[in-house]
């Protein structure tokens, strides 16, 4: 079931593109666990990241996305939805890429504001269209180097999960 030599299936992409909704459905379908990053850094820290980010500031915060990570990739059998700055750290990109399938979601800013909407857990998020498309832009050259895309926009969860196991069993 496992191709070549990767453990886990690793999701990243900007919010809002269905890391945690489809890695559910994934880990599900192939009988895995699934590991969303923010919610083991929450769930460890005893807060959330908008108090992470708002108490401690946001290199502090990438500094533990970082270390749960690198953890987290050297497990097995897992679906893993990464925060979307996560693989801006080279080392967390090594980390996964050696042991995971990574698979990038990306998404038209429109829909991931509609999505989204004014979720305030989402500290990068401030509901400003001109911030996050410069957050976006600048990340672009990052998303990009993830050797598997799939565009959510027009996609339903189903269907960006049976994309993502074709891709697993290819």
């Amino acid at each position: 079931m496992t191709p070549g030599n990767k453990r886990n299936i690793a999701l990243w992409g900007f919010m809002g593109t269905g890391k945690t909704t489809a890695g559910r459905l994934v880990a599900a379908r192939l009988g895995l666990a699934f590991v969303d990053t923010d919610a083991l850094i929450e769930a460890r820290a005893g807060r959330t990241i908008a108090d992470i980010f708002a108490q401690d500031g946001e290199p502090a915060f990438r500094a533990l996305e970082a270390a749960t990570c690198r953890e987290v990739a050297a497990g097995r059998d897992q679906v893993i939805a990464a925060g979307g700055g996560a693989l801006l750290d080279p080392a967390v990109f090594d980390a996964l890429a050696a042991s995971s399938l990574l698979v990038g979601l990306t998404c038209d800013l429109d829909e991931i504001l509609r999505r989204v909407g004014d979720d305030p857990a989402r500290p990068l998020f401030a509901g400003e269209r001109t911030r996050l498309a410069r957050l976006l832009a600048d990340r672009a050259a990052h998303y990009a180097r993830v050797p598997h895309q799939i565009d959510t926009t027009h996609l339903d969860p189903p269907d960006v999960a049976e994309e993502i196991i074709r891709l697993w069993q290819s």
